[in-house]
């Protein structure tokens, strides 16, 4: 079973939580994870800051953070993952990139679960992997093109002007 929990410390941004929650339950589900549980918390730019500085050394906000809190000798099926977002970036980049802050919210739950996974986006190679994974799962629950949209848009400006 999978079971999700959102908690939302930063209220400025509008997000169906049962969506999201949809979300994750989709992508557990296509790796195949038979039992795990997902925490995830929307918190503000401040918040981010702190939790950046104390588990990363970093004097930072970033988009999210997420952490594999699973038992190491838990079975490979039953997996703890923990994913904070930040709810206050999401709304500012969702206004400058054109798009919903729900989706930009749903593309950082869907970024930090996948790093869970095993996704990393440290080389260009794995970046582009990583995000075309992050933009199928968002289309396939109805967010749309999030992480390549203005680049998608011109690749399909430009086939369509050939």
């Amino acid at each position: 079973m999978i079971v999700v929990e959102i908690t939302k410390s930063f209220q400025n941004i509008e997000a169906d939580l049962s969506r999201l929650k949809e979300l994750i339950g989709a992508i557990c589900s296509h790796f195949k994870l038979l039992s795990a549980t997902v925490s995830v918390a929307i918190v503000d730019d401040a918040e981010m800051r702190r939790l950046n500085a104390k588990f990363l050394n970093h004097n930072s906000t970033t988009d999210c953070l997420s952490f594999d809190l699973s038992d190491d000798e838990a079975l490979a099926s039953d997996r703890s993952f923990e994913v904070v977002v930040n709810g206050e970036r999401a709304v500012t980049e969702a206004h400058r990139r054109g798009h919903s802050s729900e989706a930009e919210l749903a593309l950082y739950v869907t970024h930090g679960l996948l790093h869970n996974l095993g996704f990393d986006d440290s080389t260009a190679e794995q970046a582009e992997k990583m995000h075309s994974a992050e933009d199928e799962f968002l289309q396939h629950s109805g967010y749309g093109l999030v992480y390549n949209r203005s680049e998608r848009a011109r690749e399909h400006k430009n086939r369509g002007s050939s």
